[in-house]
């Protein structure tokens, strides 16, 4: 079931919310979240039943052996051991559905054999609630947290909004929260608020990225057959590719959270105004925030993060993006994209060692060197999307052919694939994402956000503070109708795929 259809929006989302808050108010907190945990079930059944089983099952499994890891470590004994067990069992389950096919293909390849697993369908969020659940064993072996109590861990890994695509969140920010009082007392903030988040999500996804979705589909599914392409029409695909996927996740994150807060719940941010970055570090600290926190804390610092020198602190860098690409697909153009986002991270890195501030005066004003920065950061994550939408290391190089003008020229007489308006709306976008606020900004004052948000280079407008008023009201409708009357073309959530 997605967000941005119809069947959620008017029978999904109201009878949930509705059975929530009745069973709150009259039979108490146990009820409402038994509802809650049945709905979600229901949610992510909805496409395919058979894979609630597969999810019960794995919950079952991480529930039995956190508590087991908890009474170990309670007991003052390690619990390596039983994490091991974990961490692999879930490591496996993953890559048998996401992973073996990729796998048996490299063997054949490299071999010449002609082993063959048959299709074996990727269930939604496995990656997702997969992580969800190893961070969870994680944290049950340092004696962090431990549920004991399984209605509430089935509510901790299935609450819907974060189910499918994150965001990753850790057992002591979500629980916590559903063991407050005031959670099972309806609030019209939070409804008010998080419609108004919402909007603006449906909106995002709906209206721009499924509206970029036609002409990215045109240029990629170009180079996939092998077609040359203009150069215009490569870069134009390119940046379009770039903008469909920040609207699409952006506008997929806003309404997670904003789903959250309708029952109460506060989400941690996942999305920032990546684009707005000055270099690759800050990048990753504002895309996906959640999944680079679980790169950081479960990868990259037990693999030595930085305390075994500079070199090797670039090495796990690298190794870590790599794997971080590989999560993404199971595909050599997704490992090339995290190696190429990992290398450019050591190298800022190493940068901001050699001539990073107060070693280095550079003779351009601050605000200069800072947009230099954006663009030149801007431009390297466009180029990698390349890669990560790219049906195969061939396409991809045709698209950096025609962008570059060392691949085939199309015939003469082959008709451009880029219409007038296109350029036009790119810019719009640009202008949009480098100078506007985004959704957490408007909205900082009614949501608790994380004190990341600090507003940096933008200025505070009076017009940038979303409020609980009849004008923004309007504003909120005007968007969500817009929204509602575009459902009919409402694509699939890139990051479902992942």
């Amino acid at each position: 079931m997605l967000f941005s259809s119809y069947i959620f929006l008017f029978v999904f989302l109201p009878v949930t919310l509705s059975g929530f808050c009745l069973l709150s108010r009259f039979m108490g907190p146990r009820p409402a979240k038994l509802w809650l945990a049945a709905a979600s079930l229901v949610f992510y059944g909805w496409w395919n039943p058979i894979y609630v089983v597969l999810i019960v099952v794995s919950m079952c499994f991480n529930f039995y052996l956190g508590r087991r890891i908890g009474r170990t470590v309670g007991a003052g004994r390690s619990g390596g051991w039983l994490l091991f067990c974990g961490v692999g069992a879930n490591l496996l389950l993953l890559g048998y559905y996401k992973y073996a096919n990729f796998f048996v293909g490299n063997v054949n390849a490299v071999w010449g054999t002609h082993w063959a697993l048959g299709k074996i369908v990727l269930p939604l969020g496995i990656s997702f609630f997969t992580f969800t659940q190893i961070a969870y064993l994680v944290d049950a072996s340092r004696g962090v947290v431990c549920e004991y109590n399984f209605g509430d861990f089935l509510l901790f890994i299935t609450f819907f909004p974060h189910l499918i695509a994150g965001p990753i969140i850790h057992h002591s920010e979500m629980m916590p929260q559903f063991r407050e009082p005031k959670t099972y007392h309806f609030q019209w903030e939070n409804l008010a608020v998080g419609l108004g988040i919402f909007s603006i999500g449906l909106f995002k996804k709906v209206v721009i990225a499924d509206g970029l979705s036609p002409h990215v589909a045109e240029v990629y599914g170009a180079a996939a057959a092998g077609k040359p392409l203009f150069c215009a029409d490569a870069w134009a695909g390119v940046l379009s590719y770039g903008f469909q996927v920040y609207f699409d996740f952006s506008g997929y994150s806003d309404m997670a959270i904003a789903l959250a807060r309708m029952f109460g719940i506060v989400l941690p941010l996942n999305f920032n105004s990546p684009y707005k970055s000055v270099h690759l570090i800050e990048f990753w600290r504002r895309w996906h925030m959640t999944l680079s926190r679980f790169l950081r804390d479960y990868l990259y610092i037990p693999l030595g993060g930085n305390r075994r020198g500079q070199v090797r602190r670039y090495v796990n860098l690298i190794v870590t993006m790599g794997l971080g690409g590989l999560w993404h697909g199971a595909a050599w153009t997704f490992v090339l994209w995290g190696l190429a986002h990992g290398a450019w991270l050591a190298l800022t890195h190493l940068w901001q060692e050699l001539w990073g501030p107060g070693r280095l005066r550079w003779p351009f004003p601050g605000w200069l060197t800072q947009w230099a920065g954006r663009v030149v950061t801007f431009l390297f994550v466009m180029l990698c999307w390349v890669l990560f939408r790219g049906a195969s290391l061939k396409a991809a190089h045709l698209l950096y052919g025609a962008m570059f003008h060392f691949g085939p020229v199309p015939a003469l007489g082959t008709s451009s694939l880029l219409r007038g308006k296109d350029w036009f709306w790119i810019v719009a976008l640009l202008a949009f994402v480098w100078l506007l606020p985004n959704t957490a900004q408007l909205v900082r004052e009614d949501q608790p956000y994380p004190v990341i948000l600090k507003e940096g280079w933008l200025p505070r407008m009076p017009w940038q503070r979303w409020r609980m008023t009849p004008g923004w009201a309007c504003v909120t409708a005007v968007l969500l109708a817009a929204a509602v009357l575009s459902l009919s073309r409402a694509g699939e959530f890139l990051y479902y795929n992942f």
